[in-house]
Protein backbone atom coordinates (compact mmCIF):
# COMPACT_ATOMS: atom_id res chain seq x y z
CA UNK A 1 0.00 0.00 0.00
CA UNK A 2 1.43 3.24 -0.86
CA UNK A 3 1.30 6.84 0.86
CA UNK A 4 -1.70 7.66 -0.69
CA UNK A 5 -3.96 4.80 0.30
CA UNK A 6 -2.24 4.67 3.32
CA UNK A 7 -3.62 8.53 3.81
CA UNK A 8 -7.21 7.93 2.78
CA UNK A 9 -7.45 5.36 5.13
CA UNK A 10 -5.84 6.69 8.21
CA UNK A 11 -8.09 9.86 7.65
CA UNK A 12 -11.36 7.82 6.77
CA UNK A 13 -11.53 4.73 8.31
CA UNK A 14 -12.80 5.50 11.57
CA UNK A 15 -16.01 7.62 9.53
CA UNK A 16 -16.19 4.89 7.33
CA UNK A 17 -16.78 2.52 10.30
CA UNK A 18 -19.27 4.41 12.43
CA UNK A 19 -21.55 5.13 9.19
CA UNK A 20 -21.05 0.98 8.74
CA UNK A 21 -21.82 0.69 12.54
CA UNK A 22 -24.87 3.06 12.29
CA UNK A 23 -26.10 0.94 9.91
CA UNK A 24 -25.60 -2.46 11.11
CA UNK A 25 -25.19 -2.27 14.96
CA UNK A 26 -22.95 -5.13 14.91
CA UNK A 27 -19.21 -4.21 15.59
CA UNK A 28 -17.34 -7.24 13.75
CA UNK A 29 -19.80 -6.96 10.76
CA UNK A 30 -19.10 -2.75 10.59
CA UNK A 31 -15.48 -4.09 10.88
CA UNK A 32 -15.55 -6.65 7.90
CA UNK A 33 -17.38 -4.18 5.87
CA UNK A 34 -15.01 -1.18 6.60
CA UNK A 35 -12.02 -3.33 5.40
CA UNK A 36 -14.41 -4.30 2.72
CA UNK A 37 -15.22 -0.81 1.55
CA UNK A 38 -11.31 0.18 1.34
CA UNK A 39 -10.45 -3.17 -0.28
CA UNK A 40 -13.01 -1.80 -2.90
CA UNK A 41 -11.66 1.83 -2.70
CA UNK A 42 -8.63 1.02 -3.02
CA UNK A 43 -9.08 -1.24 -6.68
CA UNK A 44 -11.03 1.80 -7.79
CA UNK A 45 -9.22 4.95 -6.46
CA UNK A 46 -7.68 5.75 -10.49
CA UNK A 47 -11.34 6.16 -11.77
CA UNK A 48 -11.97 8.20 -8.40
CA UNK A 49 -12.40 12.21 -10.10
CA UNK A 50 -12.84 13.73 -7.05
CA UNK A 51 -16.07 14.72 -7.75
CA UNK A 52 -17.25 14.72 -4.13
CA UNK A 53 -15.10 14.35 -1.16
CA UNK A 54 -13.10 10.91 -0.38
CA UNK A 55 -15.61 10.37 2.76
CA UNK A 56 -18.76 10.88 0.74
CA UNK A 57 -17.61 8.62 -2.41
CA UNK A 58 -16.25 5.62 0.75
CA UNK A 59 -18.99 5.93 2.60
CA UNK A 60 -21.45 4.98 -1.12
CA UNK A 61 -19.29 2.24 -1.52
CA UNK A 62 -19.79 1.15 2.24
CA UNK A 63 -23.62 1.61 1.29
CA UNK A 64 -23.85 -0.49 -0.98
CA UNK A 65 -21.39 -3.21 0.67
CA UNK A 66 -24.13 -2.94 3.07
CA UNK A 67 -26.93 -3.44 1.04
CA UNK A 68 -25.23 -5.96 -0.84
CA UNK A 69 -25.19 -7.67 2.91
CA UNK A 70 -28.98 -7.34 3.48
CA UNK A 71 -29.81 -8.60 0.49
CA UNK A 72 -27.45 -11.88 0.99
CA UNK A 73 -29.36 -12.73 4.45
CA UNK A 74 -32.45 -11.38 3.38
CA UNK A 75 -33.46 -9.71 6.52
CA UNK A 76 -33.75 -6.80 8.20
CA UNK A 77 -31.30 -6.19 10.90
CA UNK A 78 -32.99 -5.61 14.41
CA UNK A 79 -32.33 -3.82 17.49
CA UNK A 80 -32.84 -5.99 20.26
CA UNK A 81 -32.15 -6.42 23.78
CA UNK A 82 -29.60 -8.76 23.70
CA UNK A 83 -27.55 -6.72 21.31
CA UNK A 84 -27.58 -3.84 23.45
CA UNK A 85 -26.60 -5.89 26.78
CA UNK A 86 -23.39 -7.02 24.58
CA UNK A 87 -21.97 -3.29 24.08
CA UNK A 88 -18.73 -2.52 26.43
CA UNK A 89 -20.36 -1.11 29.61
CA UNK A 90 -19.44 1.96 31.49
CA UNK A 91 -18.13 2.38 35.05
CA UNK A 92 -21.34 2.23 37.23
CA UNK A 93 -23.80 0.03 35.80
CA UNK A 94 -26.77 2.10 36.76
CA UNK A 95 -26.06 4.23 34.58
CA UNK A 96 -25.13 1.61 32.08
CA UNK A 97 -28.61 0.66 32.41
CA UNK A 98 -30.51 3.77 31.95
CA UNK A 99 -28.19 4.96 29.22
CA UNK A 100 -28.59 1.63 27.02
CA UNK A 101 -32.72 1.76 28.09
CA UNK A 102 -32.85 5.22 26.44
CA UNK A 103 -31.37 3.96 23.29
CA UNK A 104 -33.53 1.44 22.87
CA UNK A 105 -36.23 3.61 23.16
CA UNK A 106 -34.75 5.86 20.80
CA UNK A 107 -34.33 2.65 18.25
CA UNK A 108 -37.35 1.24 18.51
CA UNK A 109 -38.89 5.46 17.78
CA UNK A 110 -36.92 5.14 15.16
CA UNK A 111 -38.48 2.55 13.60
CA UNK A 112 -41.37 4.35 13.05
CA UNK A 113 -40.08 6.99 11.10
CA UNK A 114 -39.74 6.09 6.86
CA UNK A 115 -36.17 4.79 6.07
CA UNK A 116 -34.61 7.88 4.61
CA UNK A 117 -35.19 10.08 7.37
CA UNK A 118 -33.98 6.78 9.73
CA UNK A 119 -30.82 7.19 7.47
CA UNK A 120 -30.66 10.78 7.99
CA UNK A 121 -30.67 10.78 10.92
CA UNK A 122 -28.22 7.54 11.66
CA UNK A 123 -25.84 9.41 9.69
CA UNK A 124 -25.92 13.01 11.58
CA UNK A 125 -25.29 11.66 14.93
CA UNK A 126 -23.99 8.01 14.47
CA UNK A 127 -21.71 8.83 11.61
CA UNK A 128 -21.30 12.76 12.44
CA UNK A 129 -21.34 13.64 9.17
CA UNK A 130 -22.11 17.48 8.24
CA UNK A 131 -25.51 17.96 5.96
CA UNK A 132 -23.72 18.83 3.24
CA UNK A 133 -22.70 15.21 3.60
CA UNK A 134 -25.41 13.41 4.19
CA UNK A 135 -26.77 15.43 1.18
CA UNK A 136 -23.86 13.97 -1.08
CA UNK A 137 -23.94 10.36 0.25
CA UNK A 138 -28.03 10.41 -0.62
CA UNK A 139 -27.76 11.84 -3.43
CA UNK A 140 -29.99 14.92 -2.37
CA UNK A 141 -30.05 18.32 -1.12
CA UNK A 142 -27.92 19.32 1.90
CA UNK A 143 -31.26 21.49 2.41
CA UNK A 144 -33.20 18.26 2.02
CA UNK A 145 -31.17 16.41 5.03
CA UNK A 146 -31.38 19.52 7.23
CA UNK A 147 -35.18 19.77 6.94
CA UNK A 148 -35.40 15.67 6.76
CA UNK A 149 -33.58 15.56 10.07
CA UNK A 150 -35.20 18.25 11.83
CA UNK A 151 -38.42 16.97 11.05
CA UNK A 152 -37.36 13.28 12.15
CA UNK A 153 -36.01 15.01 15.39
CA UNK A 154 -39.66 16.55 16.33
CA UNK A 155 -41.44 13.55 15.67
CA UNK A 156 -38.47 11.26 17.94
CA UNK A 157 -39.43 14.03 20.59
CA UNK A 158 -43.09 13.45 20.02
CA UNK A 159 -43.05 9.52 20.02
CA UNK A 160 -40.80 9.69 23.00
CA UNK A 161 -43.37 11.83 25.21
CA UNK A 162 -41.15 15.47 24.50
CA UNK A 163 -42.13 18.57 23.49
CA UNK A 164 -42.02 19.02 19.21
CA UNK A 165 -39.26 21.71 18.72
CA UNK A 166 -40.52 23.87 16.09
Amino acid sequence: MGERERELYEQHAQAVYRYLFSLCTQADLAEELTQETFCQALRQLDRFRGECSPQVWLCAIAKRLWYKELERRRKTVTLDRQTWEELPGEERPEDDLQRREERLALYRAMQHLDAETREVIHLRLAGEFSFRDIGEILGQSEAWARVRFYRGKGKLMQLLGGKKDE
